[in-house]
């Protein structure tokens, strides 16, 4: 894999981003690059926000009204990526991550922080390079399993479920 640029923005002020985090989120995107063999300088830009303004961006742009983890707004499509002028680095697309709902999740989970913004992160690297899970089947079963395979080589092997008990 090429060079990566990761812009990470904190925009909110709800939860104080724990020192660390901005690194593994860095380590997620080259980790997904490097699983899927990418072989162009990229860019990708991340956002942390809290629940009501993701739940804002949700309904501005795909109409739910509700907050949620993260979105993926992929600017690529069918592998083929605009380009930066400047650097010539493919911009794969924005991830806008909801670090308060990231907190609530880890609490529910009983797993880390870092645990819960390393796999969100990483599911939203997959949906920025065209990996789908919205209508099941294959393609979901496909994408968990490279989710997994990262988030073991980064040092957060499944430990347990995903599923509320």
């Amino acid at each position: 894999m090429e060079k990566l640029k990761v812009v990470i923005e904190n925009k909110q002020k709800t939860v104080k981003v724990p020192t660390g985090l901005r690194l593994l989120m860095r380590r997620c995107c080259h980790a997904v690059l490097e699983m899927e063999r990418f072989p162009f300088c990229a860019e990708v830009d991340i956002s942390l926000v809290d629940n009501e303004q993701i739940r804002t961006i949700n309904r501005e742009h795909r109409k739910i009204d509700a907050s949620t983890d993260v979105l993926s707004f992929p600017l690529g499509e069918n592998g083929q990526y605009d380009t930066n002028p400047a650097t010539g680095a493919k911009m794969l697309g924005d991830i806008v991550l909801s670090i308060e709902q990231a907190m609530e999740q880890a609490k529910n989970f009983g797993h880390p922080l870092q645990r819960e913004v390393g796999y969100l992160t990483v599911h939203s690297m997959l949906h920025l390079l065209g990996y789908d899970h919205v209508n099941g089947g294959i393609e979901a079963v496909r994408m968990r399993e490279k989710e997994e395979r990262v988030m073991s080589q980064i040092g957060f092997p499944r430990g347990g479920s995903y599923v509320l008990g």
